[in-house]
């Protein structure tokens, strides 16, 4: 399928790449960074858990349901994070970005910024998507700011959505960006990117 086949987007001072086995020492660091996998609203993986996160990934690509990314930082070449297409429907040409995180220390910087712009970018000038998702946990407020900055705007929360691997209900609040605001929104990215690093959004 043209809407998940792997593709390399690069930008000025990030790249993202097919994910494999050949980050995960990259990812591992990263994870360490901030002990991501503490965070009880995320779905983390724990770095012992991190080539199994890989290998799950790499099935879902497989099976068509899933394209998953590094984040790589341009200026040290080293994977910082991952991202993904999820969430396809084909027929309606809409599409999610998720699964996201990011070492601690380049957070609140330009690398998601530049990662958002990109995917967004592909979604709406190659693929001509109608609408972008973006979903995340109620509690994970950091989450719900950066997306709110992108340009994204709260379609609704979905009550009780998912069984937490904790036990807990996670509330899943949606997002979107649909294709007449993304000239909008491609404009303010642009102009968040050339900002000094210090001003840039998350």
């Amino acid at each position: 399928m043209t809407w998940l086949r792997p593709v390399e987007l690069r930008g000025s001072q990030v790249s993202l790449v097919p994910l494999n086995h050949g980050h995960a020492n990259d990812l591992v660091e990263a994870l360490y960074d901030g002990e991501l996998w503490k965070l009880w609203y995320t779905s983390i993986p724990s770095p012992d858990k991190l080539v199994d996160f890989i290998d799950q990934r790499l099935a879902a690509q497989a099976k068509g349901t899933l394209l998953p990314f590094a984040v790589l930082d341009n200026a040290t070449g080293k994977a910082v994070g991952t991202t993904n297409y999820l969430n396809v429907d084909l027929d309606h040409r809409r599409r999610e970005i998720g699964g996201t995180w990011y070492r601690k220390n380049v957070q609140r910087s330009h690398v998601n910024t530049q990662c958002k712009f990109l995917l967004l970018e592909h979604s709406f000038e190659m693929l001509l998507c109608i609408a972008v998702e973006f979903r995340t946990h109620f509690f994970n407020y950091q989450s719900r700011r950066g997306i709110e900055r992108l340009g994204a705007k709260l379609d609704g929360i979905l009550r009780s959505h998912q069984i937490a691997d904790n036990g807990t209900l996670r509330d899943t609040c949606v997002y979107s960006i649909i294709a007449s605001e993304w000239p909008t929104v491609k404009a303010h990215l642009t102009w968040q990117m050339e900002k000094p690093r210090q001003s840039e959004i998350r």
